[in-house]
C-alpha cells in the first residue's frame, strides 16, 4: 500500500542541545562494549493500513484490562501470535511499514523476526538504551486518533498518533505518549475509563547495519571509554551515567 507522506524531522535547536549534553551510548557487541552518539533524527510519516478486525481489537482491550492490567504510563506486550491467527491483514501491514522503510534506505522488515505487539496507556518519558542501545526502533502504531502525541522532548518534536503513523528513531532518544498540547507526562491525563490506550507493532534495527546508522546519522566508537565500562550498558553525558526523567523526560545525572 502507499504511504500517504514520508519525511525525516530533525530539530534545528536539537542540534545545539545535544552539542552542549553530548550524550553517548555504551552498547552491549558480543562480549564487548561499543560506543555511539545519540541521534536527533526521526524518520516518521503516515502510511496507509486497515483497521485491525473489531474482534482482534476486543481480543488486545481485554488483554491490557485484565492479563496486563495496564495503568497509565505502562507499556507492555501482547501475544503477536495469537493476534496473527485472527488478523487476515497482517501481511499488509507489515508490508506498508517495509515498503515505507525500504524507501529511506533501511532493510526489509518482512521476515525480520525481531518483531513485538505492544500496548501502552500514555507512556512515561524513558529511553531504552539499556536493553535496546544496539538498536533504532521502527514503530508502526495501529490504533485510531485519540489526542496523543508521541513526544521527543530533547529534540522538541511531536507526532500525532493515528493509525498507520510510522516512526524511526534511535532507543536512546528520550521519548513519551502524551496528551496533545501537555508539556510532560501526567498520569491524570489516562484515567482507566476513558479511550486512551494504544497498539503498536515494533521492530528491532540493527544500528551496526550501515543502512541503519547511516539514514539515523549515528557515529560509532566515539568514546575510548567502552573498555573501561565493564559490560554493562549505559548512557553517559559528559563522562556521568545519566537517567530520563519520567515526568519531563529531561536527561539527569544518576550518579
Amino acid at each position: 500500500m502507499a504511504s500517504r507522506s514520508v519525511g525525516s524531522v530533525m530539530s534545528a535547536l536539537s542540534e545545539a542541545a545535544l552539542q552542549q549534553q553530548n550524550p553517548v551510548s555504551f552498547f552491549r557487541s558480543g562480549a564487548c562494549l561499543r560506543s555511539r552518539s545519540v541521534s536527533t533524527r526521526v524518520l516518521t510519516g503516515v502510511v496507509q493500513v486497515p483497521a485491525p478486525p473489531a474482534r482482534l481489537v476486543a481480543d488486545w482491550q481485554r488483554d491490557i484490562s485484565g492479563q496486563l492490567a495496564l495503568e497509565a504510563g505502562d507499556v507492555e506486550s501482547l501475544s503477536l501470535p495469537r493476534s496473527r491467527s485472527r488478523w487476515p491483514d497482517y501481511r499488509l501491514c507489515v508490508q506498508a511499514l517495509s515498503d515505507w522503510a525500504e524507501a529511506f534506505g533501511l532493510p526489509p522488515l518482512l521476515g525480520n523476526r525481531e518483531v513485538a505487539l505492544m500496548a501502552c496507556r500514555g507512556a512515561r518519558y524513558h529511553h531504552d538504551g539499556l536493553q535496546y542501545g544496539a538498536n533504532a526502533f521502527c514503530n508502526l502504531f495501529l490504533s485510531d486518533e485519540q489526542g496523543l502525541d508521541l513526544h521527543f522532548p530533547a529534540i522538541d518534536l511531536r507526532i500525532p498518533l493515528v493509525r498507520g503513523t510510522a516512526v524511526v528513531f534511535d532507543t536512546c532518544q528520550p521519548h513519551g505518549v502524551v496528551r496533545r498540547g501537555r508539556s510532560g507526562f501526567d498520569a491524570g491525563d489516562f484515567p482507566a475509563e476513558s479511550a486512551c490506550d494504544l497498539v503498536f507493532l515494533t521492530w528491532e534495527l540493527p544500528l551496526e547495519d550501515p543502512r541503519v546508522h547511516s539514514q539515523l546519522g549515528i557515529r560509532l566508537d566515539v568514546s575510548a571509554d567502552a573498555g573501561l565500562l565493564g559490560a554493562e550498558p549505559q548512557v553517559r553525558i559528559h563522562g556521568l551515567r545519566s537517567r530520563v526523567c519520567p515526568a519531563s523526560g529531561q536527561w539527569q545525572a544518576d550518579e
